[in-house]
């Protein structure tokens, strides 16, 4: 693969990467739960220890091609760095409204907040690319610094909770 083209995607590859070891911890903790409270393989019923682990892990797994299509299309069609941070966080707020969910539901609000504004601001930075080459391809205008500037700007402001 060309050096050029590999560096564009690079960090997107590791956050997608990063994104499987964190649902394979999500799994092992099912696993874990379930061979704990039911002493036998994996069981879908179980006390409500396991029902949280359960429901926790349900709810991150029906985030996740969401989370990873707008992390993508934000990369590639944007900007790199500033898509490849946002999708840290989310992977941060993702293990905290895991691990919250685990205590009680209401210390998980806080990490499905955060995590909707991260997905939110992936899919601005998603429609400013698709914009941004629509805006070339008809007028032949390139706003592509001006929106690689804005969003580097603003994805700091992602860590303001």
């Amino acid at each position: 693969m060309d050096q050029e083209a590999l560096g564009s995607i690079v960090l997107l590859a590791i956050i997608t990467l990063l994104s499987v070891v964190q649902n394979a911890f999500f799994a092992y903790k099912l696993e874990h739960e379930s061979k704990h409270c039911n002493g036998k393989g994996l069981q879908r019923q179980g006390s409500s220890s396991f029902e949280r682990v359960y429901t926790a892990n349900q709810n991150c797994g029906y985030t996740y091609p969401t989370f990873l299509a707008v992390l993508w299309c934000a990369g590639l069609l944007c900007s790199q760095a500033p898509a490849a941070f946002a999708g840290l966080m989310y992977l941060f707020v993702r293990q905290k409204y895991f691990v919250g969910y685990l205590g009680e539901r209401t210390q998980s609000i806080p990490g499905y907040l955060f995590g909707k504004r991260i997905i939110l601001f992936l899919f601005l930075m998603s429609v400013a690319g698709i914009l941004n080459y629509y805006l070339i391809f008809f007028f032949g205008s390139d706003f592509e610094i001006h929106i690689r500037t804005i969003t580097s700007a603003i994805s700091p402001l992602l860590l303001i909770p």
